[in-house]
């Protein structure tokens, strides 16, 4: 079974990794500044005691005030889980670095949430609609889309 590793410890690491990258943790996971993402993503990834080497999962979450993109990652070698969180602010064109350069399974995921959430990846290679077409009025998962 997988271990979901305890954020207390995830941000215990990237801080050290990383030094002012972690913005909070708490049960759900751990939060990191959008600037310090792709380090963060990078200390994770090729640390040898968090080798997370499999992205999961890259959903959105809508808070009206911003956006939080969450991170599910994996390491196949030592068979444990975390999450990890970054915020975008703004409703008219929120962003965060895209993640395609360490994880090539981030191309979908990441053109998913742009296409249903509006929150664009800076550096994605081809940053387009996925699931609706161009054209599309906004963002359909957004809860101010068409008076939502």
């Amino acid at each position: 079974m997988t271990r979901q590793l305890a954020p207390q410890e995830v941000a215990r690491f990237l801080s050290g990794a990383a030094p002012g990258s972690v913005a909070s943790w708490g049960s759900a996971g751990v939060v990191v500044h959008r600037e310090s993402l792709l380090p963060v993503c990078k200390a994770l990834k090729d640390s040898a005691d968090y080798a997370t080497d499999f992205l999961v999962a890259i959903t959105s979450v809508d808070y009206v005030e911003y956006f939080e993109v969450v991170y599910h990652l994996l390491s196949l070698r030592h068979n444990h889980a975390l999450v990890l969180k970054v915020r975008a602010n703004g409703r008219e064109s929120p962003s965060v670095p895209s993640v395609t350069s360490l994880w090539q399974g981030a191309d979908l995921q990441e053109r998913e949430v742009w296409d249903l959430m509006g929150v664009a990846f800076e550096g994605h290679p081809n940053m387009k609609r996925i699931l609706t077409w161009e054209g599309f009025p906004g963002h359909p998962l957004r809860k101010d889309h068409l008076g939502g």
